[in-house]
């Protein structure tokens, strides 16, 4: 029995039809009873406030769950502000800290579920040495002002899953696919047709990917294998002056402006600049071995710049074909 926090979102919407597939009784929570019309109803759904602690203590109880899968995030319409970034991220931010806090108590009240936990490996590593890291390197002490909360939150949350005996933690890098920013109609997506995605500096920001079918099939690895902090990307991260130039080429759109550090700055801001120049990419390597975890997608390559970057491409185009679809099979039903 499987208890999915956060089931709506662009990671739960993936997952809960993946466990469902492999046999798994799941119980799908989601904020709303809004949210919740976005989840498989295969599942038994449920309404849940993951920082309302008396519910979680509740929900815990009622299902008794072998495994507890917290997805749970508040990223609908973020944008592209990256001035405003801890603003922005708030709800999420008391989502991995007071939420999580929240499930690992109810959790040992209800013997002690294995908890997997989403987090995040796309920007916090500590912009020094090699361009690629793992699990063992260190996150940034001193980051950007508008995503020093952001990280704080990272901290706590992996602090706490990695304390708890059966605690494992999935790092996700930059997610793409069916409602995300690198999604047909999505932020970054709408930014580089606009071109105010622009490269700055020696566009040297190394970026690692992860399709959200991935991340939930990465998710389903971790019901039965590992423990600790596990990166879930792709094997080959790109520098943004490789990877956006090539998706906007794929979409059609003109290539991006470039701009000095210093107007960047004054632009878009300090984390702004330090992703699109500073970021480090990340490895997959322990959770290849570990958790015997292999992706379905794949964003790196070498062999031709018009395959780099191809299945953001497709999950764009994908879905815009998805929509026009849906919108005919409207039309036919209207009449």
């Amino acid at each position: 029995r499987v208890l999915v926090i956060g089931a709506s979102g662009v990671i739960g919407r993936q997952l809960v039809p993946q466990l469902l597939v492999a046999g798994h009784e799941v119980v799908a929570t989601a904020r709303s009873a809004r949210n919740v019309e976005f989840v498989d109803p295969s599942a038994k759904l449920r309404t849940l406030d993951l920082l309302d602690r008396a519910a979680v203590r509740s929900m815990m109880a009622e299902v008794r769950p072998d495994t507890v899968v917290h997805q749970a995030t508040a990223l609908s319409g973020m944008g592209t502000d990256m001035r405003h970034f801890d603003q922005l991220f708030a709800t999420t931010n008391r989502l991995r800290t007071e939420g999580t806090a929240n499930l690992l108590a109810a959790a040992d009240e209800a013997g002690g579920p294995r908890l997997i936990a989403q987090s995040y490996c796309g920007w916090p590593w500590a912009p020094i040495g090699a361009p690629v890291k793992s699990e063992d390197d260190p996150l940034d002490d001193h980051p950007a002002s508008s995503f020093s909360r952001t990280l704080q939150a990272i901290r706590e949350l992996e602090t706490m899953v990695v304390g708890y005996p059966k605690g494992v933690v999935l790092r996700y890098g930059s997610l793409y696919g069916p409602g995300t920013s690198l999604s047909d109609g999505g932020d970054v997506i709408a930014a580089i047709r606009r071109r105010r995605l622009p490269l700055v500096g020696d566009g040297g920001g190394v970026w690692s990917f992860t399709h959200v079918e991935d991340a939930a099939s990465a998710a389903m690895a971790a019901l039965t294998r590992g423990l600790g902090v596990y990166n879930i990307v792709d094997d080959r991260p790109a520098a943004a002056k490789v990877w956006v130039p090539y998706l906007a080429a794929l979409l059609g759109a003109p290539p991006p402006l470039r701009l000095p550090k210093w107007l960047a700055r004054l632009v878009g801001g300090d984390l702004f600049v330090r992703i699109m120049t500073d970021a480090r990419g990340s490895s997959n390597a322990k959770a290849r071995r570990e958790l015997g975890w292999h992706r379905a997608f794949q964003t790196g390559g070498s062999a031709s710049p018009r395959t780099l970057l191809w299945p953001l491409a497709e999950a764009s185009r994908g879905s815009a074909r998805q929509s026009r679809q849906q919108a005919m099979m409207r039309s036919e039903v209207s009449r």
